[in-house]
């Protein structure tokens, strides 16, 4: 932690975020949690560590070559102090996660009778399935690298996995020879399930079908002995675009297409190994890999945990999550055109307890009802297969005007976003990129229908983005309105996006970069202010992670004006909470579930009020500074109730909140809970059926 010039405390970001990915690690941990739940956990904590290596990590070693002893800045320290953190702090974690696996999960499986199988485990029967496996799907995807001879390695791809190998004839007194095979995972899933033998589910790794055949693959060499580990790299993922205002919309495809490509030949971050490679093996792979200033993370057998995700469906009903079915919203269900409900009452949706197939149905009744003309849509991370994208070209085949904000820089969907953008332009919709400069995250549709003789507007603003798959597993709120208020400001905001026109005069939506902050300083400030009238103040927010120092700022000041804060913060918390003449008042909490807590909500009490906005940015910088954001009001008083109750449930959770104090942050809120507890996840879906 670091003090300003001022005296606030500030905690790393980096370090932070680790703690988040360690909650999450918790997680798989936890013997409450599913069998099979738990394992996903694990890859998911691995994918975020990936990620983590190849954006943050890479980051800072840039910011290294340039000066790795200066501080950053006053709120964080050297690059040289942070990497040395990290690395202590991941290696700690790396342990932890093999623990869990080897000595809880292994264990857990085999009392279920379900075996992850080594090569030296395969019994004769099950060996020639393999062998035969082996020869009709694998053989033909691998192209083993000598190293020996070799100046300099080939490329080695970011995100898969090598088996390093050792030859060797102990016999013969030839020298041993060392490969590398990459692990075709890409092509061939990482797992095969045998046949079931005495009662019990055998399944088998990309990997150690590998090793049983090594003698096979390498067979010209006439060596007996085998030796194999895997190694795993991770490169730097980002490239940079130039900010060029005149030619920005005409060249950015040609340019991010490009720059994906490079993308893959990043500049290495960190080197995660098996543990149990000779130590002259591991000199010889960095020698020639030219590892140099690169993390390297001892770890166990296996990596690359994400691909546990699609580990295979084995085991009981109860080793899962019991399936979720969306609640129905009875106000659209009553309704034979969604339009009509809205035209009652705003509607707001909790995904993923309220199906998210509701947007699908207004998108679609948008698509064929004669009296709409037009479709403006915000699209930042669009699923691979996209109900969205196909309603809107459903719309256009119907002949409505549709017109698409496609962010092509939504990291690690560039090539998702490429291709819609392309089977939309084919289609006729229009599509544009947004500013040079600023990413568009906000997540909003406008729809112009003939009512009357007059142009009425519809909307809908999401905390989440318009993506069906992670809206079964995020946490998110949207809203429907034909509020005029609200779609004006929308028009006005589509006019900066699609037209590039100047427009100010927002009252009702708090528009970033331009707006949003300093109405957010200024929220902040009036909660302060009425603390020291005596009158009634509070302010209640979550979001996904906290960084912008001159919002912490304002909320440190806002406690020592007296103002209760409670901060749920899922990832990212540069704020120290509890801390006498600084933010005594303040209290936060992390919240790690089934569901990714995704949504932002800002409720402030203004006098008894309560002003409650829902947005789909974070306080962080670069959100607030470098992206064009939403955050828009909730006016409607049942669902401003609903709002503040569902904030109440989680922040009473008293099974999976932990207490942010600017430490460690993975502790647990509450030690001791009854067997009647449920989690505010569990509590919310009750909350909702009422």
């Amino acid at each position: 932690m670091i003090k300003d010039r001022k005296g606030y405390l500030f905690k790393d970001r980096e370090i932070s975020w680790l703690h988040f990915n360690e909650r999450v690690l918790q997680e798989a941990e936890n013997p409450l949690n599913p069998l099979m739940e738990r394992i996903k956990f694990l890859a998911i904590f691995s994918s975020n560590l990936d990620e983590f290596f190849r954006v943050r990590v890479a980051q800072i070693r840039r910011m290294q070559r340039v000066n790795g002893k200066k501080a950053i800045s006053e709120y964080q320290s050297s690059p040289d102090e942070i990497l040395s953190e990290i690395q202590l702090t991941v290696m700690v974690m790396q342990d932890k996660f093999t623990e869990i696996y080897e000595q809880q999960l292994i264990p857990a499986l085999a009392k279920n009778k379900i075996f992850l199988i080594e090569e030296q485990q395969v019994n004769e029967k099950e060996k020639l399935i393999i062998q035969d496996y082996f020869k009709a799907n694998v053989l033909n995807h691998l192209f083993p690298v000598l190293l020996d001879q070799l100046k300099q390695i080939p490329h080695l791809r970011d995100r898969s996995i090598y088996l390093a190998v050792r030859m060797k004839n102990s016999q013969s007194g030839k020298d041993p020879k060392h490969a590398i095979i990459e692990i075709p995972t890409g092509i061939i899933s990482r797992f095969f399930t045998l046949p079931e033998f005495e009662n019990s589910q055998h399944i088998i790794l990309l990997e150690n079908i590998i090793r049983i055949n090594l003698k096979r693959i390498f067979s010209i060499f006439d060596y007996q002995d085998f030796e194999s580990y895997i190694i795993k790299l991770t490169r730097d993922a980002e490239f940079e675009l130039s900010n060029d205002e005149t030619d920005y919309s005409t060249n950015l495809l040609d340019k991010i297409q490009k720059s994906l490509k490079q993308r893959s030949k990043g500049v290495p971050t960190r080197f995660v190994y098996d543990e149990a490679m000779p130590k002259d093996m591991l000199e010889l792979l960095i020698k020639k890999l030219e590892l140099k200033n690169v993390n390297l993370i001892p770890g166990g057998r296996y990596h690359n945990f994400k691909d546990f995700m699609d580990f295979p469906q084995v085991g009981k009903k109860e080793d899962y999550f019991p399936a979720l079915k969306p609640l129905l919203v009875p106000v659209l269900e009553e309704e034979k055109r969604m339009f009509d409900a809205i035209s009652k009452k705003d509607v707001m949706l909790h995904h993923p307890y309220q199906s998210f197939d509701y947007l699908i149905r207004f998108l679609r009744e948008a698509a064929i009802d004669p009296n709409v003309s037009t479709i403006l849509i915000t699209l930042y991370r669009v699923a691979k297969h996209s109900n969205v994208v196909n309603a809107l070209i459903n719309a256009v085949k119907n002949g409505k005007k549709v017109m698409v904000l496609m962010e092509l820089q939504a990291r690690f969907d560039e090539e998702s976003n490429i291709y819609w953008t392309s089977q939309l332009q084919e289609a006729g919709a229009q599509v544009h990129f947004g500013k040079a400069g600023q990413k568009v995250h906000s997540k909003l549709c406008l729809i112009y229908r003939r009512e009357n003789q007059k142009i009425v507007k519809y909307a809908h603003l999401s905390t989440g983005n318009y993506n069906g798959v992670t809206a079964r597993i995020y946490s998110d709120f949207s809203l429907f309105t034909k509020d005029a208020h609200i779609t004006d400001e929308i028009e006005a905001l589509t006019d900066i996006l699609f037209v590039n026109l100047k427009r100010s005069g927002f009252k009702h939506l708090l528009i970033a970069p331009d707006f949003m902050k300093q109405q957010f300083l200024e929220l902040i400030d009036q909660e302060a202010n009425n603390a020291k009238a005596g009158k009634p103040s509070f302010i209640k927010a979550k979001m996904n992670s906290l960084v912008d120092t001159e919002i912490i700022k304002k909320l440190y000041d806002a406690s020592n004006a007296g103002v209760k804060i409670q901060l749920i913060v899922r990832g990212i918390c540069c704020l120290v909470p509890g801390i006498e003449g600084s933010s005594k008042n303040i209290e936060a909490k992390s919240i790690i579930d089934r569901f990714l807590e995704h949504t932002r909500l800002f409720i402030f009490c203004a006098d008894g009020k309560n002003k409650t906005y829902l947005s789909s940015a974070d306080w962080m910088s670069r959100n607030l500074m470098n992206r064009i954001e939403v955050a828009f009001p909730v006016y409607d008083k049942d669902h401003k109730k609903t709002l503040l109750d569902v904030f109440d449930l989680q922040w009473n959770d008293p099974i999976k909140a932990r207490k942010i104090d600017g430490m460690s942050d993975i502790i647990y809120s509450s030690k001791t809970h009854s067997l009647e507890s449920i989690s505010s996840q569990q509590a919310i879906l009750k909350y909702l059926e009422k």
